[in-house]
């Protein structure tokens, strides 16, 4: 309206929103209806996102592609939801109309507990529950409670918008932890190293939040909060579980058939029969088809390190990749608790095989080849009930380790 027209002509009119608003305002109807009409249902959310999560689990080795499917499912929802926050501030900075935050939050809260529940069935079969990682996958069951717990969620999301981003943040973690190694075959470290970058990304509005109002020095403080809080979480790094690798067999030995690739023999290990024999360590590892990755077997004696043995293992064989190592040099003075850490290159622990090394046999452990099979999810047999894709023939390989020089043998 002309700025020169009499007060007296006709009555004013609102000048209309940008071009295309109705038709936005009509989308963003459609969504709040549809969110209406799903809010009674979403006790059923938790559920299937974990079973969507189990069986992304179990169809990894037999159907590869199914389980890529559902993770690319996954990873498409967290697309949705870091876009549906740009767009709002997009929208709303040229007039047009925004989705209601209880609509918003709600859509959040469903993609959380997709996140949190579609990964915990890889947490809890990865996860060394004598280790600190038991820690780590307790506190994302507790998360997982936390976002069905309508009061608590939205309390969190309306009044500690700081916790409310680090919650955020933590399930962007494992989202990117859990889904990359499936999808593009990235080893657990460089999976790791994403997923702690992500992170970190997601952390600034948390430590936006903590810090405002944002001053000089406050911004001076929050880029000096970063690389302390990169370099915490990658020393903690021990205390999260390898989300595609876990041990399905191990066993101690003192001898091996390489033909079959089983150990053999029984053997009380004490001191003289160890230096008489050595001992072969012998781990199964599960792994998803097409990911070639570097695990190392520390052998440690009363918590030092000894022996450090590097091993390359490919994904793919249902019975997992068999590889071994044979320490045949030990200390002098070998009585004592060993332990072998089975361990990702990036410092993640797969899983421990311990021992006594003792003068008297009734203490020393027996060695004698019977593979054990871990408790928990890796150990079921579920997924003899899903068809197999066809098999491909896996290598696998071993090393053995001499006065703590790694020697590489031949590998099929």
């Amino acid at each position: 309206m002309s700025p020169n027209r009499p007060v007296s002509g006709p009555p004013h009119r609102p000048e209309p929103g940008p071009a295309g608003a109705s038709r936005v305002g009509a989308w963003e109807q459609r969504i709040e209806r549809i969110a209406a009409r799903i809010r009674p249902w979403s006790w059923l959310w938790p559920p299937m996102a974990f079973l969507a999560g189990v069986g992304s689990f179990f169809l990894v080795e037999r159907q590869q592609w199914l389980g890529a499917m559902l993770t690319l499912g996954m990873l498409l929802t967290w697309f949705l939801l870091l876009s549906e926050s740009l767009i709002g501030r997009f929208l709303a900075q040229r007039g047009y109309p925004t989705l209601p935050r209880g609509v918003t939050t709600f859509i959040a809260q469903m993609v959380h507990q997709e996140t949190l529940f579609f990964t915990l069935p890889f947490l809890l079969a990865t996860t060394v529950w004598t280790s600190g990682q038991a820690l780590f996958t307790l506190s994302m069951v507790a998360l997982a409670i936390l976002s069905i717990l309508d009061p608590l969620y939205y309390r969190l999301a309306e009044r500690r918008r700081g916790l409310y981003f680090a919650f955020h943040a933590q399930c962007v973690f494992l989202v990117v932890l859990v889904t990359l190694p499936t999808l593009l075959h990235l080893t657990t470290g460089q999976s790791l190293l994403l997923a702690l970058a992500a992170t970190v990304i997601f952390s600034l509005p948390s430590l936006l939040h903590l810090l405002r109002p944002m001053t000089a020095r406050r911004w001076l403080l929050m880029l000096a909060l970063l690389p302390v809080l990169a370099g915490g979480a990658w020393a903690g790094r021990i205390w999260v579980p390898p989300a595609s690798l876990w041990i399905s067999g191990s066993a101690l030995s003192p001898e091996f058939n390489v033909e079959t690739r089983s150990p053999q023999g029984q053997l009380r290990l004490t001191p003289d029969a160890l230096g008489d024999h050595g001992l072969y360590a012998y781990t199964a590892i599960h792994a998803p088809r097409g990911l070639r990755e570097e695990i190392v077997h520390e052998w440690r004696h009363g918590g030092e390190l000894i022996d450090r043995i590097p091993l390359e293992i490919q994904g793919g064989r249902e019975q997992g990749y068999r590889a071994w190592t044979h320490k045949r040099n030990f200390p002098e003075h070998s009585a004592g608790r060993w332990r072998i850490d089975v361990m990702t290159a990036s410092g993640q622990r797969i899983g421990v095989l311990r021992f006594r090394v003792a003068a008297d046999t009734a203490a020393a452990t027996l060695a004698d080849g019977h593979i054990n099979v871990p408790i928990g999810l890796p150990g079921l047999d579920v997924r003899r009930l899903v068809a197999r894709s066809e098999d491909t023939t896996s290598a696998n390989g071993q090393n053995t380790v001499d006065d703590a020089t790694p020697s590489p043998e031949d590998s099929e």
